[in-house]
């Protein structure tokens, strides 16, 4: 019914001037090629004149009088508003669609209204300047359960003393949660109210009750009740609600008890729901559970008041209990899908203060246990510098207890959803060494071509460059592993440590680059001899492995590894296998290539 209607509304947009007059006046337009039909007389006026535009309709609406009660909501829907809206000109289209919307709203139709709404602001968009206009469509909105966006449009500064705009925003803000705002709104709302019939009046009374329990003023919410008889199912639930509140818990409960048995899935949620809160104040329910008991409810129902008001005792019964994840689980989740207003700011700011005192080292928090808190509430975590260097003391000791995965993925996190611009670029090394260090380096490559930047500086791109060419080694590119270090100064020992790792003793001993021979050897100018006589043994070049001997052996006198180059530099078949063994675990694990060797060793 309403695509239906809302399509005849948008094509009734797109007629031209002429159409809708001549049909309604001169029945459908000639088929293409019969003979014209010259109309007895012409048309006059501005919409004669082909191209011409109509005044819009904002300025006219702005004329009008305001809406200020129920009586304003009235027009012709049905079979007669179709009719009005088909035979519309397009100097009256605008106001047939208003009358049109005003009656939808009327029969509380706040769905269909709102398509009517939308299809004439499409068409004149200065309707959102509009007082009456503002005030209808945050009227269709509230019908609709759209809250945040009914406020803000009843929120327009000529409406703020409005009594009809007073009372629909009082409606929204209570659905919304925010029982203090709405509260707030009841003065000015009541001429609206009260000058409603009994039954048009039920929903305000209901949700200005309702929030002035929520609000903690159960006295007035009482006296409002009195207006519902004794058997109505929402009105109980209120009224044991305002009795619980008041210091009458049995007879709250008896009124929760008589909703639940007449009322529907709602009634039902928010009557068991009352019956909790009844029992914590009674003492007659352990805190336990009624946590048991909130869990179900909510389970069995997702959204609106009352999984709020659930979320809210559930984190007030955490704070009591002490119970960290219980806390941070109910926070989050109030957070993530509420509008709180201001019980945001110090709600997170406490959430916050929790979450950071369970990630330090001396929490007594399983170092696990802390990575899953973080891992599960991550945008609890403080904003900026503060929040950046939580996470980085958090992977910092996963990865020193060889956690690297876990470690990996909050860097990850850190590095798509907080790092900009030249930021990500130490943090996609970091990211990218752990993946490696984890065994994935298909992750690694990932990190780093994913956040490739003009802006970086040369040194970065090449500890970029560095960390790319170990994750296509580890993943068996050694080739195109080779090329990725090109132009780096650091290239032919990388390389040479690569042919190391994979035993490839031909290509290494080309490209392992030999120090000078000199006292005081620094242990990789060590490990570069020493390796090399390894690779001269294993392809049997005994007169280069004799030539390295001559060489280097004033070189390794007195140093600890002398006794391991003498064994590895032998003729080969003179070595006893042994001897060799204990020569090549006493060779230093200084790599030459630095700290990529390190990590090709690591991840190997």
């Amino acid at each position: 019914m309403r695509s239906a209607l809302i399509a005849l509304l948008a094509g009734a947009a797109t007629v031209t001037p002429h159409a809708a007059p001549y049909a309604a006046e001169h029945g459908p337009a000639p088929a293409a090629g019969a003979p014209a039909v010259t109309p007895e007389r012409p048309e006059t006026g501005a919409a004669s004149i082909a191209g011409a535009s109509l005044a819009p309709f904002a300025a006219e609406l702005a004329q009008m009088p305001m809406i200020t009660n129920a009586t304003g909501w009235h027009g012709a829907t049905g079979e007669a508003g179709w009719a009005l809206l088909a035979g519309s000109r397009p100097e009256t289209r605008q106001r047939n669609r208003w009358t049109y919307a005003l009656g939808l709203i009327g029969e509380g139709r706040g769905a269909d209204a709102l398509g009517v709404l939308d299809v004439m602001q499409s068409s004149d968009r200065d309707l959102g300047l509009v007082a009456p206009f503002l005030l209808a469509r945050g009227v269709a909105l509230t019908l609709v359960q759209r809250d945040a966006e009914a406020v803000e449009a009843l929120s327009f500064q000529e409406l703020a003393a409005n009594p009809e705009a007073c009372a629909w925003r009082m409606r929204a803000l209570a659905h919304a949660g925010d029982a203090q705002s709405a509260i707030r709104q009841v003065n000015c709302a009541l001429p609206a109210i009260n000058g409603r019939s009994p039954h048009d009046r039920a929903p305000f009374v209901l949700a200005a009750a309702g929030a002035a329990i929520d609000a903690g003023q159960p006295q007035p919410a009482l006296a409002w009740l009195k207006l519902f008889n004794d058997q109505d199912p929402q009105a109980n639930v209120l009224r044991g609600r305002a009795m619980v509140a008041t210091g009458d818990p049995q007879g709250g409960k008896l009124r929760l008890d008589r909703a639940a048995l007449s009322g529907g899935d709602e009634i039902k949620a928010q009557a068991r729901l009352g019956t909790i809160e009844a029992g914590l104040a009674t003492h007659s329910l352990s805190p336990t559970e009624a946590a048991k008991q909130l869990d179900a409810l909510r389970f069995g129902w997702r959204g609106g008041a009352i999984e709020q008001r659930v979320l809210e005792i559930q984190l007030r019964l955490a704070n009591e209990a002490h119970d960290l994840r219980g806390q941070l689980r109910a926070g989050a989740a109030l957070i993530r899908y509420f509008k709180l207003g201001s019980k945001v700011p110090p709600m997170l700011a406490e959430l916050q203060a929790q979450l950071a005192a369970a990630l330090a080292p001396d929490s007594g928090v399983p170092l696990p246990e802390a990575a899953g808190l973080y891992w599960d509430y991550r945008e609890l975590a403080p904003a900026g510098a503060e929040g950046d260097a939580l996470v980085l003391r958090l992977a910092g000791r996963l990865q020193d207890a060889s956690l690297y995965a876990r470690a990996a993925e909050l860097l990850q996190y850190q590095l798509t959803k907080r790092a900009q611009d030249v930021a990500q670029g130490p943090l996609s090394v970091k990211v990218a060494m752990l993946h490696i260090l984890a065994g994935r380096p298909d992750r690694a490559l990932d990190a780093i071509r994913t956040t490739e930047q003009p802006s970086y500086s040369d040194a970065m791109r090449q500890d970029r460059k560095r960390v790319e060419a170990v994750a296509l080694y580890r993943l068996g590119k050694t080739d195109a592993a080779a090329a990725a270090l090109d132009g780096l100064s650091d290239a032919p020992a990388i390389r040479a440590e690569m042919r190391w790792q994979s035993k490839d003793w031909g290509n290494f001993v080309t490209a392992n680059a030999l120090p000078a021979p000199k006292a005081g050897f620094s242990e990789p100018a060590q490990t570069a001899v020493l390796r090399q006589a390894v690779a001269y043994a294993m392809l049997g070049r005994e007169d280069q492995l004799a030539a390295l001997r001559a060489r280097y052996t004033p070189a390794f006198k007195g140093l600890a590894s002398a006794s391991a180059f003498d064994v590895l530099t032998r003729k080969v078949g003179s070595i006893d296998p042994a001897a060799i063994g204990a020569a090549m675990t006493s060779i230093p694990q200084a790599s030459p290539a630095g700290a990529t060797g390190d990590l090709l060793d690591a991840a190997s």
